[in-house]
């Protein structure tokens, strides 16, 4: 069962669906079956090339990785690593004992994505890759329109969840201890709380969005930010949302209900040039190299060509925006990306071809200096435990 579900990992379905898929097919299996299955297939396909390091051999099949991965990574003993993973009678196989001689190998990347990270990061592409193989934490940004801070983190306490502050957004609660079942809680129900990377709340807060004001979240997929810009308006003014999937613009109807916000207004075409937004933020469509924690096999099912695919879209997409927001507005651009080429390139650009915008610190007064690279917003999860976001935020001049 494990070898199927980790042998169509390898062949690159979706590890989640393969494993739903297969729990469904399987119903008998108890909680701890269940749990083993899920390490198994993710461990499995998250670790397959130092897994094949050890095993001397690129191409092992689904035993032969998962024997390594419980012998090699986890320290079962050779002989039950071998039963366990079904390889049957025969001595085990010997492991190589030596530590693996490239970036790839060590972090289970592929090349082009290793040598992507260490051209980008230098010296420090080690503890980034190392930190993509971690999980990321469970953050929660607290919903100012129901609830503090630190009211929310006294209301999950009733709830059985242990939580501690976030140290970079004044809103984020990290989740201690075992994984709860958040969307069983009364206090979610009831919108007290997002479910939110700690960098992705950063990105809305970098738009200093003041009640009264027009402000427009240009690419609001499900509307995560999107909620965050209706808090920080305290529910006075204006604020739209676009995006071209309709199905998420629905999910942010949803969800803006229950936060409290009764002024969203979706947009279902394209602003037109001249709406003269006080601030816009752009969480473009990007490569999404900083979130790759968040899945074990999102590295190896994509492709160089991402590298590139991107900036001319993005481009188009920061062009308009600049035509959407007034003399003396804001305009934040954000990627959840590691690629200069999508970030600081694409915004020298900008801002060579549009000399009415000039960048600003992020976060002036209030982000910490260690969210800053360069002028931009820059966190990590090796730095910061966030996913990798970046940022840019640029005024236009008021003349």
């Amino acid at each position: 069962m494990a070898s199927e579900a980790i042998a169509q990992v390898l062949a690159g379905s979706p590890a989640e669906r393969v494993l739903d898929r297969t729990l469904r097919d399987h119903r008998h299996l108890s909680r701890e079956q269940r749990q083993a299955l899920k390490e198994a297939v993710y461990n499995v396909g998250l670790w397959r090339r130092r897994l094949g390091f050890l095993l001397g051999r690129e191409d092992a099949t689904p035993p032969f990785l998962l024997y390594a991965l419980l012998h090699g990574l986890s320290g079962v003993p050779a002989a039950e690593a071998a039963t366990l993973a079904g390889l049957g009678a025969g001595p085990p196989p010997v492991l190589n004992p030596g530590e693996p001689p490239t970036l790839a190998l060590r972090a289970s990347l592929p090349d082009w994505l290793a040598d992507h990270f260490a051209r980008e990061l230098g010296p420090e592409a080690d503890a980034f890759c190392a930190h993509l193989n971690v999980p990321g934490p469970i953050t929660l940004r607290a919903n100012p329109l129901r609830t503090s801070r630190e009211a929310l983190a006294q209301r999950l306490l009733t709830e059985g969840v242990t939580t501690r502050p976030g140290p970079w957004s004044p809103l984020a609660l990290h989740v201690e201890g075992p994984r709860p079942n958040l969307y069983g809680l009364p206090s979610l129900r009831e919108g007290l709380f997002e479910v939110q990377d700690e960098g992705s709340q950063l990105l809305g807060l970098l738009v200093e969005a003041r009640p009264g004001e027009t402000v427009l979240d240009l690419c609001a997929g499900a509307g995560g930010k999107t909620l965050l810009l209706g808090a920080e308006l305290k529910d006075a003014g204006r604020l739209m949302a676009y995006d071209p999937d309709p199905e998420r613009l629905d999910r942010l109807l949803q969800r803006s209900s229950r936060a409290g916000l009764t002024h969203v207004q979706v947009l279902r075409k394209p602003p037109e040039p001249g709406l003269d937004a006080d601030r816009v933020l752009v969480d473009a469509p990007c490569s999404e190299l900083g979130s790759l924690r968040r899945g074990p096999d999102l590295r190896f099912r994509a492709s160089p060509d991402v590298l590139a695919h991107f900036p001319p879209l993005q481009q188009d997409i920061l062009q308009h925006a600049g035509d959407l927001v007034r003399p003396g507005g804001r305009l934040v651009y954000a990627t959840c990306t590691v690629n200069r080429a999508e970030n600081e390139d694409l915004v020298t650009a900008f801002l060579a071809a549009r000399p009415e915008f000039h960048l600003v610190r992020p976060g002036a007064g209030w982000l910490a200096p260690a969210c800053v690279r360069d002028g931009f917003l820059f966190v990590t999860p090796h730095r910061h435990g966030t996913d990798a976001f970046f940022a840019a935020v640029m005024e236009r001049s008021a003349g």
